[in-house]
């Protein structure tokens, strides 16, 4: 692109070329009269100076008069000197010199003044791109300072305020991209014009499927995308509990709508925030189940209490044998309530936030003893053996008292779902982490459906086996928590009518 600087000393070069050509050809006309002019007045006053000396002379009138003649030919012979090409050569070398030398003066004078104009102009495009970092020389002699000034000013301002722009503009994409619901904004005509990661991961969609697509073509379950729909035809907020389901699992969503709206209330789309409250929908499900259960195994105890005690109170107290087996009934019930309630104030107190265990260097070995001595009446009861493989050197770093009530309800356990005559496997070893106990029984087993739902509270694989054994259906839910208090992890594996696996990892103990 041609600068102003250029294009001004190019008009100017012609302005200069055609004033001087034209002046040449004035010059060229007016010249030759103006020296015909000037040598007949010369030829005149020679000719007349001539004729007086000729008068002073002796000679006569008519040699006088011939003399005259014979001069004036002469001078008139030579007037075609004035055509010579000379004069026009002189001309144009004068006035090409005159317009070189204008030209240079010109682009002199251009090149002060109009070169700023050009950087002014080349900043203003910059600017204009968004190059926001350009600057405008400031020179005092050109006479452009002042806007030079304002131009430099007018591009700080746009820089900062395109700083601000990003610094807000990434401050918001990343709370967009970190925040824990899920989000998606749709155009006025069904396009996808934000999403976030959230809404990816909990859809399961890849960024690739979404961006720029008409939201009934990514695959969006029929729920949400009724629920879409819903927002379009009312163009107005809506807030609406959703329901998916993704194989066996089901997913609640509480999912907010709203139109958005920009200026002079034009309508561009709608904007969607989804919250997963999957696990608030499983604690109060576990919550109302809890609260069944505790009534539920608090009423069995204290019915049999109230009845038999009443029996008693009506008359049964004459008959020494009602009487003490009445009295033994009561008495187990309330060891079985006090069992109970011990279960659930344990369990409370191992689920409070910020629970914590003492923790010391503990042979595993010693904490299996414990166990074994605890259940060595159930064992007898059954007829059943315990078999141990263990490793004396494995020490964990755990809390003895805790540790044996895991041990103690995991081998309870065992034993309670065993036939009678069969036996029950312990063993102890250690790998780089963790220092493992392995408790493996013969009992009934359990089916993969119910696996994960074995440290719930009140949960029974067998309710009829446990409730008659004695248990409180507490005694996983409380081993998971206090092995969780130790930073450690339990596995189970299980095959229904061959029996169960419980494994234990507890942090190994630093020697």
């Amino acid at each position: 692109m041609k600068t102003f600087q250029s294009r001004i000393l190019r008009t100017y070069s012609i302005l200069i070329g055609v004033i001087l050509a034209g002046l040449g050809i004035v010059l060229g006309q007016l010249f030759p009269i103006f020296v015909d002019h000037s040598a007949n007045k010369m030829v005149d006053s020679r000719v007349e100076s001539v004729s007086t000396y000729l008068e002073t002379t002796e000679l006569t009138k008519e040699e006088q008069m011939k003399i005259n003649q014979m001069i004036t030919s002469d001078f008139k012979g030579h007037e075609n000197l004035v055509e010579d090409h000379s004069l026009w050569l002189f001309l144009f070398f004068t006035l090409l010199a005159a317009f070189l030398l204008a030209l240079f003066l010109g682009a002199s004078i251009f090149k002060k003044y109009a070169q700023p104009i050009d950087h002014l102009t080349e900043t203003a495009m910059e600017l204009a791109r968004g190059n926001y970092r350009i600057r405008a020389f400031e020179d005092d002699f050109s006479g452009m300072s002042k806007l030079s000034n304002s131009l430099n000013i007018l591009a700080r301002n746009l820089h900062d305020i395109s700083v601000m722009r990003e610094t807000e503009k990434e401050r918001l994409k990343t709370l967009i991209e970190n925040m824990g619901s899920a989000l998606i904004m749709i155009d006025r005509n069904g396009l996808i014009t934000i999403v976030n990661r959230s809404f990816l991961q909990q859809l399961q969609i890849s960024i690739e499927n979404v961006d720029g697509k008409l939201f009934r073509k990514i695959g969006l379950p029929e729920k949400i995308e009724d629920f879409i729909d819903k927002l379009f035809l009312t163009e107005s907020s809506s807030r609406e509990q959703i329901q998916i389901k993704r194989g066996l699992h089901t997913y609640y969503m509480d999912a907010y709508g709203a139109p958005v709206i920009g200026e002079h209330g034009r309508w561009l789309g709608i904007v969607v925030v989804m919250h997963d409250i999957t696990e608030l929908i499983k604690l109060e499900q576990i919550r109302k189940d809890f609260v069944a259960n505790v009534s539920h195994e608090l009423k069995t105890p204290v019915t049999s209490i109230k009845g038999f005690s009443e029996t008693l109170l009506f008359g049964a107290y004459k008959n020494e044998e009602t009487l003490l087996s009445f009295l033994e009934i009561i008495h187990k019930e309330s060891n079985r309530l006090q069992m109970l309630i011990n279960d659930l104030l344990d369990l409370s107190k191992v689920e409070q936030v910020g629970y914590e265990v003492s923790l010391k260097k503990v042979r595993l070995t010693d904490i299996l003893e414990r166990g074994l001595e605890m259940t060595s009446h159930l064992v007898e009861e059954k007829n059943m053996e315990i078999e141990t493989t263990v490793d004396d050197s494995v020490h964990v770093l755990g809390d003895m008292n805790r540790l044996i009530q895991i041990m103690m309800n995991l081998l309870a356990n065992a034993i309670t779902y065993s036939p009678e005559n069969t036996t029950v496997h312990v063993n102890i070893f250690k790998n780089e982490q963790y220092g493992i106990f392995q408790i493996q029984d013969e009992g009934i087993g359990i089916s993969k459906s119910e696996i994960n739902r074995i440290f719930e509270r009140f949960y029974r694989v067998d309710r009829a086996r446990s409730r008659n054994s004695g248990g409180t259906g507490l005694g996983l839910a409380i081993v998971k928590h206090l092995v969780e208090a130790h930073h450690g992890l339990i596995k189970v594996e299980s095959e229904v009518g061959e029996g169960t696996t419980f494994t234990v990892y507890i942090p190994i103990a630093k020697s």
